[in-house]
């Protein structure tokens, strides 16, 4: 065996050109000469020339098969210019470490692309540190390929880009043989596996992916589902990619892997392959052994067996669209994050006695994580009643798949409710989470929550909090309306008109009903399956369905902003992960004292001499008061007409002064005072509206009664109020909480009485006198 041997790009003066047939290596000799040697070894050597790097990886197999070793891809080494491939490492399959197979081997082999586009064995190490197996036993990838007789195919009728033909390169058939494959799988040998290139046909996408699935297997890389594409017209899918696992940045074991292949469905109902990329910026794993770890079952479905190298996924079409099914659980997050949160919360609950955290195993495995301080477990006794999941880091690439509950303060402020790293998106993996924060509060349901539209994400709802109104969120809405919208806005002038008249215009179902009939004939959209599934939804996105549910004013066509802003974001790396959570933690209760010190602090300003005014303004925080003030000032514009009357309940149209469009129907009950409009705003914000406050003036009411000013946008809605022990759970929990909130009202106590020697006297005879009373108490 010789040693480490280099070439310099002026040496490649005497070079050799390889070949390799099926029955035998052909060598081009210096001297211009061929032969065929057989099966005879070729020795590797610096100088050796390919037409692409793929031919000098089968050389390479090739010659390891004769001498009783395997090989895998190493390294890849691109231009700073423009990112191309320009070198490329092929090692011995024992380099490394990172399996117990593995010896730490230094044998490899490296080629170089130089100026004519050829590729140059430039570097070669032939010793190995480990036996070899018996010379021959070793069979090969071979690789069979059939032309593809389409004019889009650049290769039909050509050579093989590896240099390598089956004999059945002259096939007339032009198509793939995929029943051949799976029936070779089937019976436990799988035959020579095929390359992808530009052309390839196939019956159905599922085929595709199997196809590309087997590839890779033998490879010695994973591969999952990508981007799809659907039709301006009908919305079917029209294309598919099917992308290296490592492709994108959203957890640390992917690293941006460019490699993918994509298909599109022809008029014949066929797939073929229009788009290949085979670089990948990564090292490969060892190639999987198809015929002893795989088999196919009766459905098709992929059976992994003895290794842990292929994805155990099922690819299964639905509703015309396809489906990745996980057999076999995999977590988004890598093993750093669950030790860093575990000893995060194990120091949080030495201090906190009320903090919560649960970690979810299956199967042997670590996967979603949730976890709640007393904080926010007392903010949910107040403020839990409407929350927002959210789960922006779905929205692009991430490092955390950090998700939060946010709920609403009664200064209008988010307030967190709880946070969950989410393992994977399975419907599982939400239902979980969900349970975990049911169990943190209490059992305490909120009446609505926003989140994502996924049927994962619906159905996780639905079994957790029976009785909640999902409402879809706002971006992700507009993003499909933005897909699924496009083409008819750029045909039709008046769509827009229409669709927005549709949706934000009607006032009762039947007006909804009506005009999206209307909306479907004209266009001609009944067979859209993207708008018989958002009728089938309406009520969890069009705002007649959602303003007779409290959302605590947060607006339809928005949400809450991020409660963790910029400072915790999902590309927030694991070393960092902690010190920013506790910072925008910090920031946010920071803002929220300010609001309570204002609220008991500052008055607001009144602006006219309605006792009903001076009411609010003492019960309400200045925040909602301005927002009560604001409707009872609008008031003041609007006219009220009495139009029936069935015994104690009185109706009133009331419109604005010059604006006949704009009228409301508000119900008085003059026996119990009740009162309610058909604008909705009490029941979607819980402040009463102008309308109902016209109808008050004009029935000389001159105080709200207690159940429409809502506890939970009041002054005594503030942390440190805990109204009973029903509203904090069991009596652990209840004891947790009343510890939280005292000690959070001594230590803003202790901050008030520190402020001088004169406050400090006073706080200090106020708390001797406090104690003396509650010794008193039985």
């Amino acid at each position: 065996m010789t040693a480490d041997t280099d070439m310099n790009r002026d040496e490649l003066g005497n070079i050799m050109t390889v070949r390799t047939k099926p029955a035998a290596l052909v060598v081009a000799k210096s001297n211009g000469h061929r032969e065929d040697v057989g099966q005879s070894k070729m020795e590797p050597h610096v100088g050796l020339e390919f037409d692409t790097a793929e031919e000098a990886q089968e050389f390479y197999s090739s010659y390891a098969t004769e001498v009783g070793f395997k090989i895998r891809i190493g390294q890849l080494y691109r231009s700073r210019v423009d990112g191309a491939v320009i070198s490329r490492r092929f090692v011995c399959s024992k380099e490394g470490f990172q399996t117990n197979s593995r010896t730490g081997c230094p044998a490899f082999i490296r080629v170089q692309k130089v100026d004519s586009g050829k590729w140059v064995l430039a570097n070669i190490k032939k010793e190995h540190n480990h036996d070899f197996e018996a010379s021959g036993e070793l069979c090969p990838p071979r690789i069979q390929r059939k032309t593809i007789p389409t004019p889009r195919s650049s290769s039909a009728g050509g050579a093989s880009r590896t240099g390598i033909r089956s004999h059945e390169d002259d096939s007339p058939t032009g198509v793939v043989d995929m029943k051949r494959l799976k029936k070779e799988e089937m019976d436990g040998m799988v035959g020579p596996v095929a390359e992808p290139q530009k052309g390839l046909e196939f019956n159905t996408a599922n085929e595709a992916y199997k196809f590309y699935y087997t590839y890779a297997a033998s490879a010695g890389f994973r591969i999952r589902i990508g981007q799809l594409f659907r039709s301006k017209h009908d919305g079917s899918i029209t294309s598919r990619r099917f992308v290296c696992s490592k492709e994108g940045h959203q957890h640390p074991s992917r690293v941006g892997c460019g490699a993918y292949m994509r298909i599109q469905r022809q008029e014949s109902g066929r797939w073929v392959v229009d788009r290949l990329q085979k670089e990948h910026n990564h090292e490969f794993e060892t190639p999987t052994d198809l015929s002893r770890t795989v088999t196919v079952a009766s459905k098709g479905d992929y059976r992994e067996e003895g290794s842990n190298m292929l994805e155990n996924l099922d690819l299964v079409e639905t509703n015309g669209g396809l489906s990745l099914v996980k057999r076999v659980s995999e977590s988004n997050i890598s093993s750093a994050w669950y030790t860093l949160l575990l000893e995060y919360f194990q120091s949080r609950q030495a201090d906190d006695t009320g903090f919560f955290y649960a970690v979810e195993t299956r199967e042997g495995k670590a996967m979603n994580v949730f976890w709640a301080d007393s904080r926010s477990r007392f903010a949910c006794t107040q403020f839990g009643d409407a929350i927002v999941f959210d789960t922006t880091h779905r929205r692009g690439t991430y490092s955390v798949p950090l998700a939060s509950f946010v709920g609403v303060n009664h200064h209008r402020q988010p307030v967190l409710l709880g946070c969950a790293l989410v393992a994977d998106e399975s419907e599982e993996s939400f239902t979980w989470i969900f349970q975990a924060w049911l169990r943190a509060m209490s059992g305490h349901r909120p009446i609505s929550m926003i989140a994502d539209q996924d049927h994962t994400i619906q159905h996780s709802i639905a079994q957790v909090f029976p009785g909640t109104h999902h409402r879809f969120s706002a971006w992700q809405i507009l993003a499909k309306e933005q897909d699924n919208l496009g083409p008819l806005l750029s045909m039709y002038a008046d769509f827009r008109y229409d669709y927005e008249t549709c949706v934000f215009q009607s006032q009762t179902a039947n007006e909804f009903d009506s005009a999206w009939d209307m909306l479907m004939d004209k266009y001609n959209l009944r067979d859209h399956s993207w708008f018989r599934d958002m009728y089938r939804m309406r009520k969890s996105w069009v705002p007649f369905y959602l303003k007779g549910t409290f959302f605590a004013g947060i607006p339809v066509d928005g949400s809450l902003k991020s409660y963790f802003g910029t400072i915790l974001t999902a590309q927030t790396p694991p070393s960092e992960f902690i010190v920013r959570y506790e910072k925008a933690l910090e920031q946010r209760r920071e803002e929220e004292r300010k609001e309570d010190f204002n609220t008991f602090n500052l008055q607001a300003v009144l602006h006219t001499k309605d006792p009903i005014e001076e009411q609010c303004r003492r019960l309400y925080t200045i925040t909602m008061f301005k927002v009560f003030q604001k409707e009872l000032l609008e008031c003041y514009s609007y006219v009220g007409m009495k139009i029936n009357v069935e015994g104690a309940i009185s109706r009133y149209m009331v419109q604005k002064c010059g604006n006949s469009e704009e009228r409301k129907t508000v119900a008085f009950n003059a026996s119990n005072l009740n009162i309610n409009c058909s604008c909705k705003m009490f029941e979607f914000e819980g402040v009463l509206c102008r309308h109902a406050l016209k109808v008050l003036q004009i029935m000389n009411i001159r105080e709200l009664p207690s159940r429409y000013v809502l506890h939970r946008w009041s002054k005594n809605a503030k942390y440190g109020i805990l109204r009973d022990a029903d509203s904090a759970g069991g009596p652990q929990d209840f004891k947790a909480l009343m510890l939280w909130s005292l000690r959070e009202e001594a230590r803003n106590y202790i901050e008030a009485g520190a402020a001088s020697l004169e406050r400090y006297k006073l706080a200090f005879e106020i708390m001797q006198e406090g104690r003396r009373n509650l010794c008193w108490q039985n």
